[in-house]
């Protein structure tokens, strides 16, 4: 069933409850005028105290309407029984029909149809005809019969109408709420895509920055030109990180403000060949395994959302490495085929080896591991990661941290 409408103000109530009390005492005044020039041109006998009556209980009536809302089938009995005295109380009893007829609870109407015919019946036994017809109670029967049924229609007409009303408020309240809801999912899922993306970039640049200024930090004895070659290095990569910071949080600038630049594209497996060398040319020893320079043009059937999946791994992969054991050789493997799918591995020790003591280590964000995840199961794919023997170890007591995915590439 649908649900109430909202209640409306009170100035609105107060001038419903008027012009209803206002019709019903115009109707009863138009009863009561027709009896009266019945009564004076001696068509039908009333007294003056069936008179006083009528218009005593007709006055008594009226305010029975304002209990209609919570009692509808009381009032509509009382002011039916009230009929069988009082022709001013039929306006009121109308009223109160037409407020019950809204509901359609078809036994309680059946109730007050009942006892407003038999009071119909009742009031011509008390205020009759002076020269009745034979078939005048027929004919009176039918006709309160009739109109009492027209009553009914009315107020069932106003009860769907209002569920109608009701019913269409709701669908438009839906209907917003679900479009609210579309525009909060897509306002969150691009958050989340900014948030994956500001992670992966500046966890590659900021781990670049921190393995060199660690350089810096722990080896007082590099010469001056190596002291500057490693500060240009953090200088350019700060920079980098504050540059790729800017165009990743332009998508989230107004795009009818009219400066913001369009969204560059992302990084794909085509790009990992100037990953690697970008990697390597920063100090890292990263020892590729298979062929990779063209594994862009051979995965053009990858799709573009696995491709950068893929790019991303990657760079994550080296991104932890570079956190956790800075300047120890990292070995990655991307190989795949059409149908088979595209595996990724990515080997580090666990430990650092290199020009810098044992450093403290960073602090973690927890993101890294948990946005691949996420990335890789959007696509179909797997992840797995921990850490495993390391088969470089020479004395075969060495750990290595693993990363490996596998990503679904069609035939």
């Amino acid at each position: 069933m649908p649900t109430a409408p909202a209640r409306p103000s009170r100035a609105r109530r107060v001038w419903g409850e008027t012009w209803r009390i206002l019709a019903a005492l115009g109707i009863g005044f138009v009863g009561i005028a027709f009896i009266a020039w019945e009564t004076d041109t001696g068509q039908r006998t009333v007294t003056d105290a069936q008179a006083a009556l009528d218009l005593l209980v007709g006055v008594l009536g009226l305010p029975l309407l304002l209990l209609r809302r919570r009692a509808p089938l009381t009032v509509a009995l009382l002011l039916g029984a009230a009929s069988t005295v009082s022709i001013l109380v039929s306006g009121a009893q109308m009223v109160a029909l037409v407020s019950l007829s809204t509901h359609r609870r078809w036994w309680k109407i059946s109730l007050a149809l009942v006892v407003g015919v038999a009071a119909a019946g009742v009031y011509e036994r008390l205020h009759p005809l002076v020269d009745p017809g034979a078939s005048d109670w027929l004919v009176n029967l039918i006709a309160s019969t009739f109109g009492f049924a027209l009553l009914v229609w009315i107020g069932a007409y106003i009860g769907l109408r209002r569920e109608h009303l009701v019913s269409l408020q709701e669908r438009a309240e839906t209907a917003e709420r679900e479009q609210a809801s579309r525009v909060a999912q897509a306002q969150t899922a691009e958050r989340t895509r900014i948030a994956r993306e500001m992670h992966d970039v500046l966890a590659h640049r900021i781990s670049l920055v921190a393995m060199h200024a660690g350089a810096l930090a722990y080896r007082t004895d590099l010469p001056p030109d190596k002291v500057a070659e490693t500060a240009g290095v953090v200088r350019d990569n700060a920079h980098a990180a504050l540059t790729e910071l800017r165009e990743v949080l332009g998508v989230l600038r107004d795009p009818l403000a009219g400066d913001a630049p369009p969204e560059p594209p992302q990084p794909s497996l085509a790009d990992l060949a100037d990953l690697f060398a970008e990697a390597r040319a920063n100090g890292a020893d990263v020892r590729v395994e298979g062929p990779v320079d063209d594994l862009g043009a051979r995965a053009a059937g990858l799709g573009e959302a696995v491709s950068r999946h893929a790019y991303r791994i990657v760079q994550e992969g080296l991104t932890n490495a570079r956190k956790h054991a800075p300047w120890a050789p990292v070995a990655v493997s991307v190989v795949g085929a059409p149908g088979e799918g595209l595996t990724i591995v990515v080997r580090n020790p666990v430990r650092s080896v290199g020009p810098l003591p044992e450093a403290p280590a960073p602090p973690p964000s927890g993101l890294g591991l948990v946005g691949l995840t996420e990335r890789v199961e959007l696509v179909g794919g797997r992840l797995s990661y921990g850490t495993t023997a390391d088969p470089a170890a020479r004395d075969g007591r060495g750990a290595a941290f693993v990363l490996e995915a596998w990503l679904p590439w069609a035939a």
